[in-house]
């Protein structure tokens, strides 16, 4: 049987949305240990941007797909592949490649979807709230009635982390636009404008003694400020460094150099790099037990993924301009087979 048509949306030079390009050819076959997923839905992430920016580590030659997180029905399967059945429904953290109407992924790395699930939905759990909930409970060790500060809590991440915050009883603060606070508010947080208040002096306003976690995905100097606010005993998580796409790689350098002072100040504070995918293949299964359980959050509706907007895939620029405009509200998701 030949191979169906695949098209996907490629990084073609260093540069803005312009450089993505829908590309067709043959949909590739899965080798041993792999299946084809016929993607239903992938996740547009900051990181894409990062990597069209020529900003993310450990990124391919170009001309390549980008696209960190997909939900699909498996299309083939590879040689020894025996734990998954052709049409099942499954999630990947795929890093790249998810930008495309099918995507080629090592079985190990795929988690069942329950069906009834909306894969939009369902694809929003794959890298956000996995990140938040991992930065949560797995790095940061939240316990119940702890006070956080939450950056870019209007995001993908940060609206994840409001919910998931909620329903661990946490206190919590999150910096957004001022046109984003209703948002903020709406899952529990107390929302601090980042762009006409001093987020370190409002916290020291909100809770005196400072506060007991802070995830960072700003990056740069943005990092000192969000240790400053931690209590003694507390934890700083950076997980971005957003900050390199509008002031550059110095800034960025700048972000790691002072992390790696904080890691050894004598001063009973923690600082921590989280990256999901260094996690995800150290410890996967850990990453399978915590995408289950958020699906399962998903299904009793205790959980509900902020969409922002879908775009057909042939849009996915259009879709990365709005994110690189820092316009957007929740989770982009593209939808591959329209």
């Amino acid at each position: 049987m030949p191979a169906p048509i695949n098209a996907s949306v490629v990084i073609t030079a260093v540069g803005g949305p312009e450089v993505l390009q829908w590309v067709e050819s043959d949909a590739p076959s899965p080798g041993p240990g792999q299946v084809r997923v016929r993607n239903i839905a992938a996740g547009v992430a900051y990181a894409d941007l990062l990597m069209r920016r020529g900003l993310y580590p450990g990124t391919p030659a170009l001309p390549f797909a980008p696209g960190y997180d997909i939900v699909g029905e498996i299309d083939a399967l590879g040689d020894g592949v025996n734990n998954f059945t052709s049409g099942q429904r499954v999630a990947a953290l795929t890093m790249i490649g998810g930008y495309s109407r099918y995507t080629v992924v090592p079985a190990k790395h795929l988690v069942p979807v329950p069906p009834n699930l909306d894969p939009v939905e369902a694809v929003s759990l794959v890298l956000n709230y996995v990140t938040a909930y991992q930065m949560m409970h797995r790095v940061a060790k939240a316990q119940k009635g702890q006070r956080i500060l939450i950056h870019s809590a209007a995001g993908g991440v940060g609206t994840a982390a409001l919910q998931l915050g909620r329903i661990a009883g946490l206190e919590m603060y999150g910096t957004a636009s001022k046109a984003k606070h209703n948002l903020v508010t709406s899952l529990g947080g107390t929302a601090i404008d980042y762009r006409t208040e001093n987020f370190r002096a409002r916290i020291r306003e909100l809770a005196p003694d400072g506060v007991d976690i802070v995830f960072d995905p700003i990056g740069g100097r943005n990092w000192w400020a969000s240790y400053a606010c931690l209590r003694r005993g507390g934890t700083l998580v950076c997980y971005g460094a957003s900050s390199a796409v509008s002031k550059g790689k110095s800034e960025a350098g700048l972000g790691f150099a002072l992390l790696a002072v904080m890691k050894i100040l004598p001063d009973g504070k923690r600082a921590d790099w989280y990256n999901i995918k260094t996690l995800r293949d150290a410890h996967p299964e850990q990453f399978r037990e915590d995408l289950s359980k958020l699906f399962g959050l998903l299904a009793a509706r205790q959980i509900q993924p902020v969409i922002a907007e879908r775009f057909p895939l042939r849009e996915a620029a259009r879709a990365n301009q709005l994110l690189e405009s820092s316009q957007v509200q929740g989770k982009l998701v593209l939808l591959c087979q329209e």
